[in-house]
């Protein structure tokens, strides 16, 4: 029986899984810093459901994924302190983000998510560690959608040129 034959969780993480995940929750532990600074900005009540629902799917990776790292002796990543609660009223407008510069901020990171995800799997011997990437990666293509849809109702999107025939 081989290193590889058995439990997946029993099995040693490669150098690559290793830096995806520690990457992925690096990532994450910044998108969840600004995402909190986009919330003290927004104004838009969607967008901050939005905002706060994306920051609880990224720490919920990012727990899941820090036990992966523990329970292989790798130290996760540290976060970054929670940022205060402030008023976007009190922001001056030429300083505070706009609600559609933050939806377009949050779309890139979206894409970008789906591209590293779908790296992680491609690299994985772990099938365990290649299921959890899946599962982000559906998670992200759910909330692109409903983002997709709140950028459309809100008239955030600047399509590139229609081809109308």
């Amino acid at each position: 029986m081989g290193i590889l034959d058995g439990n997946p969780k029993d099995e040693p993480l490669h150098y690559g899984e290793i830096t995806a995940v520690w990457a992925f929750m690096g990532a994450n532990n910044g998108l969840i810093s600004g995402y909190e600074a986009f919330i003290n900005h927004a104004e838009d009540a969607d967008l901050i459901h939005l905002l706060e629902e994306a920051i609880k799917t990224m720490r919920s990776e990012n727990k899941a994924f820090g036990k992966i790292l523990k329970a292989n002796g790798i130290t996760p990543p540290p976060a970054l302190p929670e940022r205060p609660k402030s008023n976007p009223a009190e922001i001056p407008a030429g300083a505070r983000f706009m609600d559609p510069e933050i939806a377009g901020a949050i779309s890139i990171n979206v894409g970008q998510g789906l591209v590293s995800c779908s790296m992680a799997m491609g690299q994985c011997l772990r099938e365990d560690v290649a299921a959890m990437f899946a599962k982000c990666h559906m998670d992200k293509v759910a909330f692109g959608a409903k983002l997709l849809s709140l950028n459309k109702s809100k008239g955030w999107i600047f399509p590139p040129p229609l081809h109308l025939t």
